[in-house]
């Protein structure tokens, strides 16, 4: 898949803030729900969540198959594609990214 959130393609991230800028991005498609953006028809979805819920197994299910073939290539994309929909499940729920940080922080 190719990235769903993308910014301009002549914007830079720089890496620490790459997880920040995609969830603003997917808080930005959520809010204004332009046409045409994949992560857009997620929030406007018939299933609603459970369309989210489902990809989200269904990247879970590749990222575990990729790790299982040791092909690392495949393995960080898939895993990307995870992190991807998780993101736009916690902003489906009205969670920050502050709030995983957070709870990630706690954790240690």
């Amino acid at each position: 898949m190719s990235d769903p959130a993308a910014t301009d393609e002549g914007d830079s991230v720089p890496d620490e803030a790459a997880l920040d800028e995609l969830f603003a991005t997917i808080e930005s498609r959520k809010a204004e729900l332009p046409e045409g953006s994949y992560t857009a028809s997620l929030f406007t979805h018939e299933k609603g969540e459970n369309a989210v819920l489902e990809k989200i197994g269904e990247e879970s299910t590749e990222t575990i198959l990729a790790a299982k073939d040791d092909d690392l290539d495949e393995l960080t994309y898939e895993s990307a594609d995870l992190v991807y929909h998780l993101l736009v499940l916690l902003a489906m729920k009205d969670l920050d990214i502050d709030d995983l940080r957070d709870e990630l922080r706690d954790r240690f």
